[in-house]
């Protein structure tokens, strides 16, 4: 495994044999720079000029240098196969970083691609919508003062039309005047042409849902490769001959030879790069990596386009954070890096049980052997088991790659870690059913969380799924669920097609109602389930920022160089929201750079949640504490016996006794 360095050409290439392993065959050209983006190392400097969005990057601060640098490969153009949890964040961050390269995320989900192109964003991440309105729908010229703020005065703001000073913010340690951050046009876009855009691209990114194979050989284990086949069929149908095809899916050890049968005797280049995003925190992952790991054959052309691939990384990170190994290593990474982490929370979940046997408290439990620099304090948090859509998917692709090498104990071992995430996700329903006498006949039972993590809107393999598909079969008056980040339309339509052949949805005679309001969501409940980790539904008061020391200290400014990247940009961007009242940038624009959004058609039914008070994508308040539930409030209207079944450990007992609320906690002896 390596760190990238500055240019493989010159220096590591002859290291690599032209007969060395390649996951494609060989190009008709017999050239190494038989792709239109590894081809203009060998034609000399690109003429720029030709594009309108490369001839703005020449003269902005954002201009990587690898663009006037013969030696290293240019990237104009970049489709991303798949507009979802991946590939909409991912591709969104790579066009914001790189304001010369057109962006294109594909997908054949037009509805997918109308909210995309909307002020609705079919998914929720904190700080999406940011990076979005930028890229997508470009941006004014605007100003700001590069000195820290004074909490007493307007925020170091300035108007564009204030007289600025040529010496900028390094002239002897001198500033006169505003830092001035010019205007930057759209270069990120949505499509529901795929063959169009994939045909113009220069590198193609692959990120569509590979889920477990539910039958047929494998089944169960086996990773379902028919939509990342279907994709790459496509994609190697329409691609131009010699471009870069980067598998952004997470796929089995080896996807990356079969890829190149699609298309014979037309060489691409295959590359890895798997996403290493956490739902919740995705935006933060992909704006500040702890790595990038590229995988490429060993063959001097794959490791050129490796590097074309990371010096549109490199934009942003690091050199030292972008890594670079042989294709299975890094398609294997993937797998084992879930895996582990997975491991990490089956393993303190296991405890728990010991500890509602014994009075042991899992949290103490974890809080100290977390002091052990050797095991750390990361991934202990004891709940309701794992969710979303790789922790399992990914481990099952590993069992099933271990049993097909033969290793029956390797996959029996990791096999083991699913079994105990259903365990406890069955334990939980079961001690809620329990505590209910049995019964939930005549019962309502409200769930506050549906995605599977919070501060997302992911929904896939959630806890709150199978818990309710259990509780459905006791037969109860109603199972209310609030979610503060799922869209109440797109919860009703996923329920609707996971329970098909069941009267489930209220509003066609069954028990599920989903709430646009918490409160409304608890009424008269006879328990209350919290099944995602939200910081809304903890029953201790919120730890507001005061605008102090801390606030002044977390200002950026000023910054060092004279033309500050889109990164420190966002960053003051990111202060000034936290640190000023709500209502003085109501519009989550302090820098009042943002372009009018899109508007939407008049039948368009994400504005009628937000007439209703569901917010659909209203990223200005992300970098604010949010509100949180008025528990005395809550319990006032639960009815008696009043019952709060804690599966994320978010409740203090001992509070939510006074209001007369009995609390059963995941790792805790039922406190009744």
């Amino acid at each position: 495994m390596n760190q990238l360095p500055i240019s493989v050409i010159g220096s590591e290439e002859g290291a690599f044999q032209d007969n060395a392993l390649s996951t494609a065959p060989t190009t008709p050209e017999g050239s190494l720079t038989f792709s239109p983006v590894l081809r203009a190392a060998a034609d000399g400097p690109l003429d720029i000029e030709s594009t309108s969005l490369a001839a703005q990057a020449q003269s902005s601060r954002l201009m990587p240098s690898a663009l006037f640098n013969p030696s290293v490969r240019h990237v104009q153009n970049i489709c991303c196969v798949g507009a979802g949890y991946v590939g909409g964040p991912t591709a969104a961050v790579i066009a914001y970083q790189n304001p010369h390269i057109r962006v294109t995320i594909v997908d054949r989900d037009e509805r997918r691609i109308r909210r995309w192109n909307s002020k609705h964003l079919p998914i929720y991440e904190p700080g999406l919508g940011d990076i979005v309105r930028i890229a997508r729908d470009g941006s004014r010229e605007c100003s700001f003062l590069n000195e820290r703020s004074s909490l007493d005065t307007s925020d170091g703001l300035s108007d564009a039309t204030t007289s600025s000073s040529e010496c900028g913010s390094q002239c002897e340690g001198h500033h006169e005047g505003p830092t001035i951050i010019p205007a930057r046009q759209p270069n990120l876009f949505f499509s529901a042409d795929v063959a169009r855009c994939i045909r113009e691209a220069d590198i193609v990114l692959v990120a569509v849902n590979t889920p477990t194979k539910s039958k047929g050989m494998g089944a169960g284990s086996a990773t379902d490769m028919t939509a990342f086949e279907a994709v790459t069929g496509v994609v190697a149908q329409h691609a131009r001959p010699g471009a870069i095809i980067v598998e952004k899916s997470t796929v089995p050890c080896r996807t990356a030879q079969l890829m190149a049968i699609h298309r014979p005797g037309v060489h691409f280049e295959i590359l890895s790069n798997p996403e290493f995003l956490a739902a919740g925190t995705a935006m933060k992952d992909l704006m500040q990596p702890d790595r990038v790991l590229i995988g490429s054959s060993t063959t001097p052309s794959g490791r050129r386009a490796a590097e074309a691939l990371a010096s549109v990384y490199a934009a942003w990170v690091p050199r030292n954070r972008i890594i670079t190994t042989n294709v299975w290593s890094s398609e294997l990474s993937k797998l084992v890096a879930n895996s582990m982490l997975a491991q990490r929370i089956s393993s303190i979940n296991s405890i728990s049980a010991i500890c509602e046997k014994t009075g042991a408290d899992v949290d103490e439990v974890a809080a100290s052997i977390g002091c052990d620099p050797r095991i750390g304090e990361k991934f202990l948090k004891a709940g309701i088991g794992f969710g979303g859509s790789c922790f399992k998917k990914d481990i099952l692709s590993l069992v099933y790659l271990a049993e097909s090498l033969g290793l029956e104990e390797v996959g029996e071992y990791w096999r083991q870690v699913v079994k105990m995430n259903e365990y406890q996700r069955d334990r939980f329903s079961r001690r809620v059913i329990k505590c209910l006498n049995n019964t939930l006949v005549g019962k309502k039972i409200t769930l506050l969380g549906y995605a599977f993590k919070a501060n997302t809107s992911d929904t896939r393999e959630s806890p709150a799924l199978e818990i309710i598909k259990t509780l459905l079969e006791e037969g109860p008056r109603e199972i209310a669920i609030f979610d503060p980040c799922c869209n109440p339309v797109v919860v009703q339509d996923e329920i609707k097609s996971l329970l098909k052949g069941q009267v489930a949805l209220k509003s066609d005679g069954g028990p599920i109602a989903v709430y646009g309001s918490a409160y409304e969501a608890c009424a008269s409940a006879n328990a209350v389930l919290i099944t995602t980790e939200f910081d809304e539904f903890r029953n201790t008061p919120a730890t507001l920022p005061t605008l102090s020391k801390t606030a002044k200290h977390l200002d950026p400014r000023p910054f060092d160089r004279l033309e500050p990247s889109e990164t420190e940009i966002l960053s003051l961007h990111k202060f000034l929201l936290r640190s000023s009242p709500a209502t003085v940038h109501a519009g989550g624009d302090p820098l009042q750079r943002y372009m009018t959004e899109p508007a939407c058609a008049e039948d368009c039914p994400d504005c009628g949640l937000v007439k209703g008070g569901y917010s659909t994508a209203g990223n200005s308040d992300d970098y604010k504490p949010k509100e949180r539930l008025d528990w005395n409030k809550i319990s006032y209207h639960l009815a008696k016996p009043k019952w709060v079944f804690d599966g994320k450990g978010l409740i203090d007992p001992m509070v939510m006794s006074k209001l007369g609320v009995r609390v059963e906690s995941v790792g805790r002896q039922g406190r009744s």
